[in-house]
């Protein structure tokens, strides 16, 4: 494979749009919040490495907002994304904001019997609101350094949530106590939403009236002088995040990191249901072998192992309401779930190093007879490596836990795919993977049985 080098600050921007789709923001908001902190860093005057790790930490403020999703529709009985979105509109540190808000967003839809079970419900289980703080920031942080980011910038999104006066989450850090770049970071992202809503005098009196409370007053100052800066707000919502990256510090993406960036994506997408733990992971190293064994090149390995990595990015934009439903879904919810693999093709197609896997990625649920989704592409428009992904994600869900039923074992699987074969599902795909499952091929085959039972809750 030809060597390559892509900026950092390009894959991680396009990146950052699955990571706005799971937080129900509007596409962007990460790129805008990016730009709105790195602009309070030019007033600043941050010295060394300092806004570089904080360009990054602003791109990846939200990497670990699916660690919560499933937490958050289960509790409130709602949309994971309404809920997320509304939250960054309301001081959830003080009590009544927090509680009209709980109000407005449990079961909605629901009576008020309904809707006073699940408010108890919250109350019961105690420290709520620190445990889904806890678990996001957390997570965000692991990811940063799984994708061969900073230390610092680690710790900028694991203290994001964290307010001047002590009252953030999730661990009620006070003051300096809160890492310099988690103080932009939460004054920068709340800036873009308030900015969103209202514009810039909307955003400056959010600012003000949290000024010693959520945030830090040297910040607060700091962005009120840049108040005069209309060049600069009259074009946020045209801001390419490549364009802050400190130019004397510029990262760029070798091989290695985009394996490792596919990786760590990998662990965002499975965090968004506990029914789908390792379902990426699983699937790549299904779909390599049986592509290996089919005689694949090292290259077209390389693209399937991303590939199938990141194949169900598109599900971040599903409510957990959904993913983890355990009864039939609805006309209406299963369409919305079959609008996964567009979003999963939108998403990869804006990322450097990615946007040729796109394709690939998007027609995991494709059909050699033209029946799959989400383009009915037939038998003539399926490569092989499309062709063996899709063997391997039916395989691996068949052989998972789902909501509405038990994993199934390989033969049980097999059998049932056996029923597709030619038709629906590739001939020699469904032979490799035969063979792995029975250990034909011992190497191979131990290596999947000790991923699968892994990753196993049964």
């Amino acid at each position: 494979m030809a060597a390559r080098r892509i900026r950092l600050s390009q894959v991680i921007g396009g990146l950052s749009y699955a990571l706005d789709v799971t937080e129900g923001e509007p596409p962007g908001h990460a790129v805008r919040t990016c730009a709105i902190g790195m602009r309070l860093a030019q007033e600043l005057d941050l010295d060394d490495d300092a806004p570089s790790d904080l360009f990054y930490a602003l791109l990846l403020k939200d990497a670990g907002c699916s660690a919560n999703s499933a937490k958050m529709a289960a509790l409130f009985g709602a949309d994971d994304h309404v809920a997320k979105r509304t939250s960054k509109r309301v001081d959830w540190a003080r009590t009544l904001p927090a509680f009209l808000w709980s109000v407005r967003t449990v079961a909605p839809g629901g009576g008020v019997r309904a809707r006073a079970q699940r408010l108890k419900a919250i109350k019961d289980e105690g420290e709520v609101t620190r445990l889904l703080m806890q678990a996001r920031c957390e997570r965000g942080a692991e990811i940063a350094l799984l994708a061969g980011l900073s230390e610092p910038t680690a710790d900028a999104i694991r203290a994001l949530d964290e307010h001047w006066d002590g009252r953030g989450q999730p661990r009620g850090m006070k003051g300096e106590e809160i890492p310099l770049l988690a103080r932009i970071l939460c004054l920068a992202q709340t800036v873009e939403v308030f900015h969103a809503a209202g514009g810039v005098e909307t955003a400056l009196r959010m600012a003000r009236r949290r000024r010693g409370g959520w945030f830090d007053p040297a910040l607060v100052d700091a962005l009120h002088a840049t108040r005069g800066d209309d060049a600069f707000w009259s074009t946020l919502a045209e801001q390419d995040a490549s364009a802050w990256e400190p130019a004397d510090r510029l990262l760029t993406a070798d091989e290695a990191r985009f394996d490792r960036i596919a990786t760590a994506f990998a662990g965002v997408i499975d965090a968004k249901s506990p029914w789908c733990y390792r379902h990426s992971d699983r699937a790549s190293l299904i779909a390599t072998s049986l592509a290996a064994d089919l005689g694949a090149s090292p290259e077209v390995l390389v693209d399937l192992r991303r590939a199938a990595l990141l194949h169900d990015i598109g599900k971040l934009s599903i409510s957990n309401r959904i993913l983890d439903k355990p009864g039939r879904l609805t006309a209406a919810e299963f369409a919305k779930v079959r609008e996964h693999p567009v979003v999963t093709e939108r998403i990869m197609s804006r990322i450097p190093g990615f946007a040729h896997l796109a394709p690939l990625a998007a027609a995991h649920h494709e059909r050699l007879d033209g029946g799959g989704y989400p383009h009915g592409a037939t038998a003539e428009e399926l490569t092989m490596p499309m062709r063996v992904l899709a063997v391997a994600d039916v395989y691996e869900a068949l052989t998972s836990e789902r909501p509405y039923r038990r994993a199934l074992s390989s033969s049980q699987a097999l059998q049932i795919m056996r029923v597709d074969v030619p038709r629906r599902l590739d001939g020699d795909a469904y032979r490799a993977l035969t063979a792995l499952v029975s250990g034909e091929d011992r190497s191979l085959g131990g290596a999947y049985v000790i991923a699968t039972e892994a990753g196993r809750r049964d």
